[in-house]
């Protein structure tokens, strides 16, 4: 009996143990997974985010750990497997991310002073296409299918005016999207659209939308590549924080990125990575009409994770 006893209290005392030795979210063993999803190639975002991270533990006392998945899909499933904790994600990732795993919009990051972006349809001058309803029966290349400025928004307003292309396809990455119309692969196109940069007199000195990705491989896109619509306003991409995340390592990630966004190697830095200025406070409801937007075209949010 005592034999058993002694046995008794000594797996007890190992389980103990154990749980003691269990290391907290935080900690060298156990720092917090902060993803991105990827908007340049890797090696951009993994140089420029290392400085962050330095601040993020100064600032913090966490110790933190980046990934940078291959797709926004990834990012939302790493919120399920509890292999993200917070996550910079774009609009239309986050929906799913709320919808299947209960992941929080806290944060909404600005782009030329404004926190929220929009989609263009873009056409050839020599299209023929001068309006919406020009488009029907035309050639078509949208972005992505997840694409909120170049897919979602786009569709609506072809649906919303009952117009029907002849051909539709993706290009997958905007650039690509604005190329197929300068070559005239395509008739018209989708694509997200950023306000141009005006002089003191209202002239457009730069362009900043999808357009001015390729200007360099074509210096004249700006007169062969025309805007024909521009869409409804869509918020910004948000910093998500995984459902379950200790409240007190959420508002330190807080503090701690908005004291970073406020000193000039951070807007860098961010800048670099995400084309981001700065940050304000958001919460799910502010994503309540993309949500329903997407419902009006009839995408269903669940089914862009099978």
């Amino acid at each position: 009996m005592m034999k058993k006893t002694t046995l008794l209290l000594a797996m007890l005392a190992t389980l103990f143990v154990s749980c003691q030795n269990e290391d907290k979210l935080g900690t060298t063993n156990n720092p917090v997974k902060l993803y991105f999803t990827p908007s340049v190639d890797a090696d951009t975002i993994a140089s420029n985010s290392q400085d962050f991270i330095k601040f993020l533990e100064k600032e913090t006392g966490l110790f933190f750990k980046t990934g940078i998945p291959t797709n926004y899909i990834a990012v939302v499933e790493a919120f399920g497997s509890k292999r993200a904790d917070i996550g910079v994600m774009n609009s239309f990732g986050y929906l799913l991310a709320n919808s299947k795993y209960g992941a929080t919009a806290k944060l909404r990051v600005l782009r030329y002073g404004h926190d929220y972006y929009q989609g263009q349809i873009i056409a050839h001058v020599d299209s023929g296409i001068n309006s919406v309803k020009d488009i029907q029966g035309k050639k078509f290349a949208f972005t992505d299918p997840s694409s909120t400025s170049g897919y979602m928004f786009p569709l609506k307003i072809l649906k919303d005016n009952n117009v029907e292309v002849s051909n539709k396809t993706f290009g997958i990455k905007h650039d690509n999207v604005v190329t197929m119309v300068y070559q005239k692969q395509v008739d018209a196109g989708a694509t997200y659209y950023s306000a141009p940069k005006l002089n003191d007199a209202g002239e457009i000195i730069k362009i900043r939308d999808a357009r001015s990705r390729v200007k360099t491989q074509f210096p004249d896109v700006e007169d062969k590549v025309k805007i024909i619509e521009i869409t409804e306003k869509i918020p910004n991409d948000p910093f998500v924080f995984r459902k379950d995340l200790d409240a007190a390592i959420t508002n330190k990630f807080i503090a701690a990125v908005k004291k970073y966004l406020s000193t000039e190697e951070g807007k860098q830095s961010f800048k670099n990575i995400y084309s981001v200025e700065g940050i304000v406070d958001t919460t799910d409801s502010d994503y309540d009409g993309l949500r329903t937007m997407i419902k009006s075209v009839g995408i269903n949010i669940e089914e862009n994770l099978k």
